[in-house]
């Protein structure tokens, strides 16, 4: 049994559609994040297909819960600019419970093959990841609060710990360092979407913070959630990374900070867009010097 699309559908647009029903941009950032907590573990390196389960696992399981994320939402997705050409909100992929089995057996599968191929605790993390996105993150707490991203954006910490923990049971202070970096960063980098989203999420009734205090107290939340961020990702060099990793970080924060700044001094959608992308700007370079200097 398939998911149903309706017969007018062409077969390239049904693919394209079905692949943004599983958020897979999204799905790459969280893997990338798995990755750079397994490169930065004590522990042994990984076989070709450890490796391979491991990608695979946290992508799958992330895809399942940005499409749980979009099954859940089909009722507001319409009323937001950002979202409302969503398949699901459009009705060019009919909203049914077979989504459920699809996404279910997914997450079990993904889930499954972590704990075979690696470990039990690799593939608990890997659960924890995708179950924030979907349950408590979409289902328990966007509609409710503010706080739903700031404890929404667990998946990424999650996913940092299912790397570390696929080479290594026993957890580091460096892994566990890098997923309270990640913890911090998710709220300030999101708050700045919300920004330039604010009347859509205010249309669709979701509280996120601009909606909730206004944009120049979010911005200026922004601003101090980025301080703490920025001050929290020079913990890792206490644990034992080095200049690479100093240089990433200094690189990132010192960009994120300026940008934060400037949107307190002016709350518009393009400063709210400028910090988003400095958000992204920063966590890649964190990752990738966090990587690199593991490695030397």
């Amino acid at each position: 049994m398939q998911p149903t699309l309706p017969s007018n559908s062409s077969s390239g647009l049904s693919i394209r559609s079905i692949m943004g029903v599983f958020k897979l941009r999204i799905g790459v950032v969280i893997t990338f994040t798995a990755l750079a907590g397994l490169a930065v573990s004590s522990g042994p390196s990984l076989s070709l297909m450890q490796l391979v389960v491991l990608t695979l696992s946290v992508l799958v399981s992330s895809a399942s819960a940005g499409a749980f994320n979009q099954y859940y939402e089909h009722d507001i997705d319409p009323l937001m600019g950002r979202t409302k050409k969503r398949p699901f909100a459009t009705g060019e992929i009919k909203h049914g419970p077979i989504w459920l089995v699809v996404i279910g057996t997914l997450m079990v599968l993904s889930v499954g093959a972590a704990w075979v191929a690696l470990n039990a605790w690799a593939a608990l993390f890997v659960f924890l990841g995708a179950f924030f996105y979907a349950i408590v993150y979409t289902v328990w707490l966007k509609r409710r609060t503010w706080l739903n991203i700031v404890f929404g954006g667990l998946a990424g910490s999650w996913a940092v710990l299912a790397g570390a923990t696929a080479a290594d049971p026993q957890l580091g202070a460096v892994p566990l360092s890098l997923a309270f970096v990640l913890f911090l960063w998710t709220p300030p980098h999101f708050w700045s979407l919300a920004i330039a989203f604010r009347d859509d999420y205010a249309a669709a009734g979701v509280p996120m913070l601009p909606v909730v205090v206004g944009d120049r107290r979010a911005a200026q939340a922004i601003f101090y959630s980025t301080l703490a961020l920025v001050a929290a990702s020079f913990l890792p060099l206490i644990f034992g990374l080095g200049v690479v990793y100093f240089a990433g970080a200094l690189a990132g924060g010192f960009l994120f900070i300026q940008k934060a700044w400037l949107l307190t001094r002016e709350t518009s959608r393009q400063t709210a867009m400028a910090c988003f992308h400095a958000s992204l700007i920063q966590l890649t370079l964190v990752l990738v010097a966090a990587m690199i200097d593991a490695q030397l």
